[in-house]
């Protein structure tokens, strides 16, 4: 075990929010060792961007904030400071140019995540931030030592402030794997359990539909649920038939009301409608015409526009009665119930619910329990649907935490 003496800000986790709050305190004139597990930095970041990084959201503020849920007051005061707008501002302090595409989602205009990372890291680099990598947190070792496991053994590391940005608990492979919470739970830190979040969820299909129609998207389909306090609640968008269940954008922007009514009552009942653009009398009256030697499937592609994924489904949760009557045929196009069984595990969704809970923060993300750690990212108690919004307020706790800490270091 090797002891190392550092006057310096430690930031652990090199994922958005630890490498703003390690950007935040430079900008302050702190020096700032950041550690990270794995072999590099932005793995998450990276693969988030895979199909085109989706940085933000153009939408207006006040709607904007609202996708943040029973969260949504706190959250709103880390965007004040750092906005969709703010977010796009530093983009192009990189040399880095977005856009806004038709659904309001904003993009670098080459849809790339590494050249934004690259230039990032370049001026942390510059900055005078310090990069160590395979540096496993393990917890505290004593009041201001922290632990390390690397590959030449433990190491500890003392700091005079620490900003913890290690992630939640999706993606273990790439180093978010909820380790960080036994020991802040022994520290004394309040922790929300740490649950599924921008998820798909189980559905128990039959084999044919399992092996047949998975993968296939559900296009222009509006979902009708209960929220967790029993208000109906209905969003139109899009969705993916998978080999579990059911899985995509529509999904994961209600996501957090499906868990919570499963963890009450054992599942939650999700109905689509599958022709949102007519009314169930138009619908039933075009059911209802001689369909001669066509077959029911062939009937409902050329009658009401079903494609394949959508006639599927009718054929899984229609039932024989339904099928033969046209006016509970179009019901049931209206209103096509599913029963959700369970979220995916936490190891393969897109982030995680629960979390430090903002109570156990103060203003700047300090924990209330442990005086001069920060936390920020999504190890906090706070979800967002995909979209750009669950970046955006990562970087945006990042600033805040970064600027918290910088602020303790020069009292």
């Amino acid at each position: 075990m090797t002891q190392d003496a550092s006057p310096r800000l430690a930031i652990i986790g090199g994922g958005p929010a630890g490498l703003m709050a390690a950007e935040a305190a430079c900008v302050a004139g702190i020096e700032v060792d950041l550690y990270d597990a794995m072999g590099s930095v932005g793995r998450k970041f990276l693969l988030a961007g895979k199909g085109g990084l989706n940085l933000t959201h153009g939408e207006p503020f006040a709607r904007f904030i609202e996708r943040y849920g029973e969260r949504r007051d706190e959250i709103a005061r880390w965007l004040r400071a750092f906005d969709a707008d703010a977010l796009r501002d530093w983009a192009r302090g990189l040399g880095v140019e977005t856009f806004v595409g038709s659904s309001g989602r904003v993009f670098p205009a080459d849809m790339k995540a590494a050249p934004l990372l690259r230039r990032w890291l370049h001026r942390l680099r510059t900055s005078g931030v310090a990069f160590h990598m395979h540096h496993c947190w393990l917890g505290w070792a004593g009041d201001d030592g922290l632990r390390f496991a690397t590959p030449e053994g433990e190491r500890i590391v003392t700091a005079d402030a620490v900003v913890l940005a290690p992630g939640g608990a999706s993606w273990p492979r790439l180093g978010s794997d909820g380790a960080w919470v036994a020991p802040l739970r022994d520290a004394g830190v309040d922790i929300a359990p740490l649950q599924s979040a921008n998820c798909g969820f189980e559905i128990a299909w039959s084999e044919h539909l399992r092996t047949r129609f998975a993968g296939l998207p559900l296009k222009s389909v509006a979902a009708h649920w209960s929220d967790r306090h029993g208000v109906a609640q209905s969003r139109q968008g899009e969705c993916v038939l998978s080999e579990y269940g059911i899985e995509g954008s529509l999904v994961y922007a209600i996501g957090a009301d499906l868990r919570e009514r499963i963890a009450r009552d054992g599942e939650a009942i999700l109905h689509l409608d599958l022709a949102p653009g007519i009314t169930q009398a138009a619908l039933a009256e075009r059911l209802a015409a001689p369909r001669g030697k066509h077959s029911l499937g062939d009937w409902l592609r050329r009658r009401v526009h079903l494609d394949a994924a959508k006639c599927a489904l009718v054929f899984e949760a229609a039932g024989k009665a339904a099928l033969a009557d046209p006016t509970a045929l179009a019901a049931r196009i209206k209103a096509l119930p599913l029963a959700l069984r369970a979220p995916r595990p936490l190891a393969e969704v897109i982030s995680t619910a629960g979390g430090v809970r903002l109570e156990a923060l103060d203003e700047h993300l300090m924990l209330r329990a442990r005086p001069g750690t920060f936390c920020a990212g999504e190890m906090l108690d706070w979800e967002a649907p995909t979209g750009g919004y669950l970046l955006t307020a990562c970087f945006a706790s990042g600033l805040l935490a970064g600027r918290g800490a910088a602020r303790w270091l020069q009292r």
